[in-house]
C-alpha cells in the first residue's frame, strides 16, 4: 500500500482527469445539438475544463525541476 500523500495525490490527479472528461463531453454533446458558443453547456463544459486543468496545475502535474528537466516530487 502507497503512502497517504501518494494516494492523494493520485487521486487529485483521477478527479481532474474525470473533470477534464466531463468538460469535453458536455462541449461535444452541446456542439452536437446545436448549442452555441454563450450556451449553458458550453459554459459548463469550458468550467469544467478550466478546474481540471487549474487541479492539475496546483497539484503540479506540469511542474518541472529547472536545474535538470525532472519532476518535482
Amino acid at each position: 500500500m502507497g503512502s497517504p500523500d501518494r494516494i492523494y495525490r493520485g487521486s487529485v490527479r483521477a478527479l481532474s482527469l474525470v473533470f477534464l472528461a466531463l468538460g469535453l463531453l458536455i462541449l461535444i454533446s452541446t456542439f452536437a445539438q446545436g448549442g452555441g458558443p454563450l450556451s449553458v453547456g458550453t459554459l459548463l463544459g469550458l468550467a469544467f475544463l478550466a478546474l481540471g486543468v487549474t487541479r492539475l496545475w496546483i497539484s503540479g502535474v506540469f511542474r518541472r525541476d529547472r536545474t535538470r528537466g525532472q519532476d518535482v516530487p
